[in-house]
């Protein structure tokens, strides 16, 4: 089995930062790529930012050039560094890595828990 744990959301004011981690742990032979996700009250899930084992990068319009998403592979880690947060920004924050348990294995995609943002005005 694999499980991702994330640590680092909470409660910030509207300009201010947070940084997000998610560890992969468990049964992994590799990770493809990694990703963030939110959910706020009564809206449906989005990506926030995605990054390939390479480092290339992807980001809603919403939270370009305020958040930057990086990875250590060797920690098969990935982080979401937030910046500028504005109130919008609140919601749960998910993150997923597709993940190969053997060589042979087809990729399959793994959530962690969700962890609360909430940014204040």
């Amino acid at each position: 089995q694999v499980q991702l744990v994330e640590s680092g959301g909470g409660l910030v004011q509207a300009g201010g930062s947070l940084r997000l981690s998610c560890a992969a742990s468990g049964s992994i032979f590799g990770v493809n790529a990694m990703g963030w996700y939110r959910q706020a009250p009564g809206k449906e899930r989005e990506l926030v930012a995605a990054i390939t084992s390479g480092g290339s990068t992807n980001y809603a319009d919403s939270v370009k050039g305020r958040f930057t998403i990086s990875r250590d592979n060797a920690k098969n880690t990935v982080y979401l560094q937030m910046d500028s947060l504005k109130p919008e920004d609140t919601a749960v924050y998910y993150c997923n890595a597709d993940v190969l348990t053997t060589a042979w294995a087809p990729t399959r995609r793994y959530w962690g828990q969700g962890t609360q943002v909430t940014v204040s005005s």
